[in-house]
């Protein structure tokens, strides 16, 4: 993926979460559990939504896209990072990180983008009733689900392009467990202001509209849900949202305490702390949050169960 003129480093070595040995073999058995329930939770979600006819609406269709973003993303570096607390040395070829970096983008940018669609459907469905079936079609759903991959492409182009003009002379130690943004501007050598301003601008962008896209529609729900007069109605209102709000908070949170603040005042060392929040916790939480929260989820599994049981 790189020319030999480019850069003369060939391999990089991932320094991983933690450099105490003590903690390796307990981090890796934790970190495995969390994978473990991320796998489990998200393909369980997927194949709920497939078997059940009365989930396919788009609240469920952005909901199924949810957890295949969550489920590949944390499939592109959890199983890189458990190999780190097992090996003596965990090695990972130009190539191999340049890859690894793209998928990363491309589904972080794709979740950033799916949750504001998420929020774009709560909107119709509790504002505009009455015309959710027309303005929520099958074709509106399919183009704001192209519109959501769209971006995450462009975005994971935009920063693999940005990392890979970047040349890496002697130093090949990434100070994280994966092959992120700010460690790779970090460890090159002729990193520039330049390529600071476009992760900059990008992130912004990623969680920015997506965020302005969020708080706007919620906005209008909570303006509609005001003048709601029964507490039944708001109730459920109120109910039909709190899962997506929890979501949306945890994941853009996390996201823009790592990315939208200066390394003085957030070190590297603690970055990738608290990355770990959103590439290894919120997709393992995601399933759990919707699934708890939702009575037609219940529901579905139920049914699916009893089936299973009397088949």
């Amino acid at each position: 993926m790189v020319s030999d003129n480019a850069s003369s480093v060939t391999e990089f070595i991932l320094a991983g979460l933690t450099d105490q040995p003590e903690l390796q073999i307990p981090l890796f058995f934790l970190f495995l559990a969390f994978y473990a329930l991320t796998v489990v939770g998200n393909l369980g979600l997927i194949t709920l939504i497939g078997l059940n006819s009365h989930l396919h609406i788009p609240m469920y269709f952005f909901l199924f896209n949810l957890s295949f973003i969550d489920f590949s993303y944390s499939t592109t570096l959890t199983p890189k990072m458990l190999m780190g607390f097992v090996s003596k040395t965990n090695i990972i070829s130009y190539s191999g990180c340049m890859t690894q970096f793209f998928f990363y983008c491309f589904f972080v940018v794709s979740e950033c983008c799916i949750l504001s669609a998420m929020a774009y459907d709560r909107y119709v469905a509790i504002c505009k009733p009455l015309l959710y079936t027309v303005t929520m079609s099958s074709q509106v759903c399919l183009l704001l689900l192209l519109g959501v991959y769209g971006m995450g492409v462009l975005g994971a182009v935009v920063h693999t392009g940005n990392i890979m003009s970047l040349t890496f002379c002697a130093n090949n130690r990434v100070n994280h467990y994966m092959c992120d943004i700010l460690p790779l501007l970090e460890l090159s050598c002729n990193s520039s202001y330049v390529n600071l301003l476009v992760v900059f601008v990008v992130v912004t962008i990623g969680i920015g509209v997506p965020t302005v896209t969020i708080f706007t529609s919620y906005s209008f729900i909570l303006s509609s849900t005001l003048h709601i007069s029964s507490t039944e109605g708001k109730s459920k209102a109120f109910s039909t949202c709190s899962s997506h709000i929890i979501v949306v908070s945890l994941f853009f949170g996390s996201g823009a305490f790592m990315y939208l603040k200066p390394p003085s005042i957030l070190p590297l060392d603690q970055g990738k702390l608290s990355s770990i929040f959103y590439t290894a916790v919120v997709p393992m939480l995601n399933p759990l949050i919707y699934s708890l929260r939702n009575k037609d989820v219940k529901v579905a599994l139920k049914k699916t169960l009893s089936r299973k049981m009397l088949s």
